[in-house]
């Protein structure tokens, strides 16, 4: 594999398809899954039980398998299901010898049977990776509580940011649900809140800005650097400020 080393030390792939790599490199890509997602989602779901959470793409699987990394580390009570689509199931296969962080070490069997079977299911964590069309895939889902909205850029792979897309997706949430993503562009900000979905920005302890959209409306919660967006105001300031479509 052709590895890429980010800025934290952990390691990454560059996608010839989409001309980018799975993550930044400034900001690392156990960084970036950890504290433009994972922190800031599971901040919110502090009290929590048991989770359902989509991840769009898994890829790399940063973002589930950091997720696993961070509940054991911390020694939470909390089950999670992860469901997750990937088109490309060569690299999944692969995955199995693919050069993880250490902190990855104690979790090294479960990536194994993800590469291996693509499922993988404990006391504490159920995942199921479907290789295919994820626009297709997440129309079957239901209740889901966390969204790591993660594919490649809209520059590249818009189909995965539309307004369409997002109805979709905001179809199959949980009463109270949260969307997680690194992209800040207004045409992506406008099509999750043309689906009714509240719209916050985040900025994290590595100083990079991202969103939050929900589907409920929650205040500031302690030690998280976050602010309503009015994306009303921002329509009226700016009148030439659209979404994202499948038809544009």
């Amino acid at each position: 594999m052709d590895y890429k080393i980010t800025k934290d030390g952990s390691k990454t792939l560059f996608s010839q398809k989409y001309n980018q790599t799975f993550h930044s490199m400034q900001d690392g890509a156990l960084s970036e899954a950890l504290h433009k997602h994972i922190l800031p989602a599971l901040s919110i779901f502090d009290n929590a039980k048991e989770l359902n959470i989509l991840d769009i793409c898994f890829g790399l699987g940063y973002n589930t398998l950091g997720t696993i990394y961070h509940i054991l580390k911390n020694n939470l009570t909390i089950k999670v299901n992860f469901f997750s689509p990937e088109f490309d199931e060569s690299l999944v296969d692969s995955l199995k010898d693919f050069e993880y962080p250490n902190e990855f070490d104690s979790i090294k069997d479960i990536i194994r049977e993800l590469a291996i079977y693509k499922y993988y299911k404990d006391d504490n964590f159920e995942i199921k990776i479907f290789i295919g069309d994820a626009r297709d895939y997440i129309k079957n889902l239901k209740n889901i509580d966390i969204v790591y909205q993660d594919a490649f850029s809209s520059d590249t792979n818009k189909e995965l940011w539309t307004k369409e897309y997002f109805y979709d997706i905001s179809k199959i949430l949980s009463t109270k649900a949260v969307i997680t993503t690194y992209s800040i562009a207004t045409p992506v900000r406008m099509a999750l809140f043309e689906n009714n979905l509240f719209i916050y920005e985040y900025q994290s302890i590595i100083k990079k800005r991202s969103t939050i959209a929900t589907n409920f409306e929650f205040n500031k919660i302690e030690n998280m650097n976050i602010k309503y967006i009015d994306m009303d105001k921002k329509k009226l300031n700016s009148p030439n400020a659209i979404s994202l479509s499948d038809k544009s």
